[in-house]
């Protein structure tokens, strides 16, 4: 353990009862509502599995998003929204580490796809401005977080042109144009 994680580790016990939660999630946003339900999954964990440790975030993994696939998509997809939250950081709202729109031609993202450099794939600013990929590195001593992914079918292209700022900014612009949602769960056990 090192110098950071010995001297956060006391935080992270006190706050152990305090979770952002379920109900505060991104995938009840009003905006993001379908009836509408395909499958995402991963051959790297389980729904409801460890995420491993290659795929956590840099300084306590090396970042590497998981490989990751799903069912056919509702007919009338043009785009697909995915977005990774820890519902389970000790805030009132989920900690985004990812947002990301590609095309519904793509089958699967492949291990390591999710890096900004990817020119097939258009990045949301997260937290700081972020783009890309940035895995389950819960506080030490917090305990167990989940990582929701959530990919949503769109049946309207997002233009790349917009330069969405952050995930607030994204919101009006899929309201209304989610047709289709899947879900995959991993977890992370502070240390």
């Amino acid at each position: 353990m090192g110098l950071i994680e010995v001297l956060v580790t006391p935080l992270g016990w006190l706050l152990r009862g305090k979770h952002a939660g379920e109900q505060t999630a991104y995938k009840h946003y009003s905006q993001l509502s379908t009836g509408k339900v395909f499958e995402l999954f991963s051959p790297a964990f389980p729904n409801g599995g460890k995420i491993p440790e290659k795929h956590a975030g840099l300084g306590r993994g090396e970042n590497i998003s998981p490989e990751l696939g799903w069912t056919k998509p509702p007919q009338g997809t043009k785009q697909l929204l995915l977005v990774m939250e820890d519902v389970d950081v000790p805030l009132k709202k989920p900690i985004l580490h990812m947002t990301a729109l590609f095309d519904p031609m793509v089958e699967k993202l492949h291990e390591g796809a999710l890096t900004p450099d990817n020119a097939g794939i258009i990045f949301i600013p997260g937290r700081k401005g972020r783009r890309g990929y940035h895995g389950p590195r819960p506080m030490p001593g917090h305990g167990i977080h989940r990582y929701w992914f959530h990919l949503y079918a769109l049946d309207e292209v997002v233009p790349a042109d917009r330069n969405c700022s952050g995930f607030e900014e994204l919101l009006p612009l899929v309201d209304g144009h989610v047709i289709g949602r899947a879900h995959l769960e991993g977890i992370q056990k502070s240390k």
